[in-house]
């Protein structure tokens, strides 16, 4: 890595204005070789591959098992990954930085600690279950004694409560039967129970449906746990109700048990003697105890095994992709099977030719090859790619640019202007000097940390902000200017460039904020004066200066990128595209919005009341009408008149002859080519 580091640092000046120069580029590489070349190319990052194998599909290429079980080592990690996201622990910021190991190596590790991770959780499952079952075991123990000795009075009280309530008529008189058979022994009643415990929220359907299965031929009581239970398929605490149904006979048993299981509630026995309930409970509790020992010591045996494994969790995830960004590379190589060698071709740029050689000759020398790799020079007939090379200031720039759209191969490059414009633009829309000090303390506090925070993994939102910071030092410089330009520090304004230029009208003037102002000497020396904060015309004053100030500013950006169009027609020597794009794109442009321009720079320096709208409007529906006291300056209706016959005849002139220009030219290509074939 140091010497690749040193060999960038080597590199020729980047050309910021063009992407740099390609070439297309052969390789020829020995099989024993191919993986070295490919990695340390991939670490250089100065050759982009060609598919030489477009026409076949993923699975009929050479390396295809290699991807597939690097695939199979992210899902491995992946799955590490959230084990340890749903134990809770944290990735290590500073991860163990080893030797890179072998991919067999690798893959048997990761299928080691794969089973050891899934045969601990199918134990922790199983111990929970048996816990819940012990625990849900316990609490209908617990509650269900309340209901099996109930006093006379609350027989009577629950027949009238489900006489009330839930029976019919009808029904009455039955359950009032077993209600009175209810104190009399099992054995003579013939009266039974079924107890256990369900889910409180299925607890009102299911006491629904025993009544509609009965026929309201039982008695339904129950209680709430206490306790929350885990789930141990979705690991939440859910409250449970215990619930003792009694009934008389084996068909309703039958249903109830099949309802029971329908609505997932879990049934227990309880003993009848009180002697045995107790000597039982004391069971429950004692292999409870013992569970929970057996729990924690599982929890944290596993929580070391993941701490263990997130040690490593960074350098694994690296060297998995690296692996099989490696393989994919080898799969879009053509291999030769009689001569034993890989055949790739590539674009790189042509300042990267050493470096490359030099990459491959350490990929030949380290895989102990006896044949070289063969690195040469091909013609190319199609268009190369687009690189521009940039560095920690240019990249966020870059990317910004490139989101909206790549430049075609050696056209200007954007991001060289966006460098200024883009920050500026945000500081118009975002001027407030005290807002933009904050925003500078923020990207200063990340640049000073800049080495520390590369190394480290940052969440999507600060890799965001980190990857920004150089956008964000600029954007709260500019913040600042135009926060002194508009006089506002958390919109508050202050004399800072000295007193304000009005002052009030006499000793009566009693609200200088709103009233009763006037000038008394020269304008405010730098942005808007603090006077104008809080005065009647505040509002349409403010509003008229940025509006005005941002069509400058538009007009102005689009005769830059209008510019930079003739110079990338000249730099590729197509003199349709000046003809025919560059010309009537300026001519419509500043016939119009220059014109706009034009004006409210002369109203503002010489202080007109002339109304811009109307001029602008009036331009196309009355073109010969007189101006009045809009009229700016002489000759200005007919200057208009001019610029509106421009702005008509540019946009047929745009729109219709270069299309019909190129089809011309194509056609005559293709009959040039169509002789040349029957001729030959």
């Amino acid at each position: 890595m140091e010497r690749i580091e040193k060999l960038i640092d080597n590199l020729p000046p980047m050309d910021l204005m063009r992407s740099e120069k390609m070439t297309l580029v052969q390789l020829i590489i020995p099989v024993e070789s191919a993986h070295r070349a490919i990695s340390y190319l991939g670490e250089l990052g100065l050759l982009q591959f060609r598919d030489l194998n477009s026409e076949r599909s993923p699975f009929q290429r050479t390396f295809v098992n290699q991807v597939k079980r690097c695939g199979e080592m992210s899902r491995k990690l992946r799955f590490f990954k959230d084990q340890i996201s749903k134990a809770g622990l944290l990735s290590s910021v500073h991860p163990v930085v080893e030797p890179d190991l072998e991919l067999e190596e690798l893959e048997i590790q990761l299928a080691e600690h794969e089973h050891e991770l899934i045969e601990m959780n199918s134990n922790s499952e199983k111990l929970r279950v048996t816990y819940n079952e012990l625990l849900e075991f316990k609490l209908v123990l617990q509650k269900a004694c309340g209901f099996l000795l109930p006093s006379s009075n609350h027989a009577v009280s629950e027949e009238r409560e489900l006489s009330e309530n839930i029976y019919s008529n009808d029904d009455y008189v039955e359950t009032a039967s077993l209600l009175e058979q209810e104190t009399r022994p099992a054995d003579q009643s013939g009266l039974r129970f079924i107890s256990g415990i369900i889910c409180k929220s299925k607890a009102l359907r299911f006491e629904r449906m025993l009544f509609r299965a009965t026929r309201g031929n039982m008695l339904f009581n129950q209680a709430p746990a206490g306790e929350e239970i885990m789930d141990p398929l979705s690991a939440e605490m859910v409250e449970k109700t215990v619930f003792v149904v009694h009934f008389s006979g084996e068909q309703a048993r039958t249903k109830i048990l099949k309802i029971c299981e329908a609505f997932g509630a879990s049934c227990y026995p309880v003993p009848d003697d009180i002697s045995k309930q107790r000597q039982i409970t004391r069971e429950v509790s004692s292999h409870l105890s013992e569970l929970e020992t057996t729990l924690d010591a599982g929890i944290r045996h596993r929580n070391k095994a993941l701490t263990s494994i997130g040690y490593h969790l960074t350098q694994w995830t690296s060297m998995v992709r690296r692996e099989k960004a490696v393989y994919d590379t080898l799969n879009m190589l053509n291999f030769d099977v009689t001569k034993k060698c890989l055949v790739g071709e590539g674009w790189c740029p042509i300042f990267a030719k050493a470096q490359i050689l030099e990459a491959l000759q350490r990929a030949t020398f380290d895989s102990s090859s006896q044949v070289g790799i063969i690195f040469h020079v091909m013609d190319a007939v199609e268009s190369p790619p687009t690189y521009f090379r940039t560095n920690h200031f240019t990249n966020a720039y870059q990317e910004i640019v490139d989101a909206y759209g790549v430049a075609r191969y050696q056209e200007a490059n954007p991001a060289v202007y966006t460098v200024v414009t883009f920050p500026f633009l945000f500081a118009v829309m975002f001027g407030d000097w005290g807002h933009g000090i904050c925003l500078l303390l923020g990207a200063l506090v990340l640049i000073a940390r800049e080495g520390r925070l590369s190394t480290q993994k940052l969440g999507s939102f600060m890799e965001m902000l980190f990857g920004g910071r150089y956008v964000l030092l600029l954007m709260s410089l500019f913040s600042i200017y135009c926060g002194l330009i508009y006089n506002e520090f958390f919109s508050v304004p202050f004399h800072i460039f000295g007193g304000s230029a009005y002052k009030c009208r006499d000793v009566t003037c009693s609200d200088a904020k709103s009233a009763g102002l006037i000038k008394f000497r020269d304008p405010y020396p730098f942005g808007v004066d603090p006077s104008w904060r809080g005065s009647r015309s505040e509002l349409p004053f403010l509003n008229s200066l940025k509006m005005k100030m941002s069509i400058l500013l538009g007009v102005a950006q689009m005769n830059l990128g209008i510019v930079l169009s003739y110079f990338n027609a000249r730099f590729f020597r197509s003199s349709l595209d000046i003809r025919y794009q560059f010309v009537p794109q300026m001519i419509f442009l500043n016939s119009l919005f220059g014109y706009l321009s034009l004006l409210i720079i002369i109203k503002w320096c010489t202080g007109s009341q002339a109304d811009l709208y109307h001029v602008m409007i009036y331009m196309f529906l009355s073109p010969t009408d007189n101006l009045g006291e809009n009229e700016l300056f002489w000759g200005q209706r007919p200057l208009q008149i001019v610029l509106l016959l421009l702005a008509l005849v540019a946009v047929p002139w745009m729109l219709f002859p270069k299309p019909f220009i190129l089809k011309k030219l194509h056609s005559e290509i293709s009959r040039s080519q169509l002789w040349l074939a029957w001729f030959l």
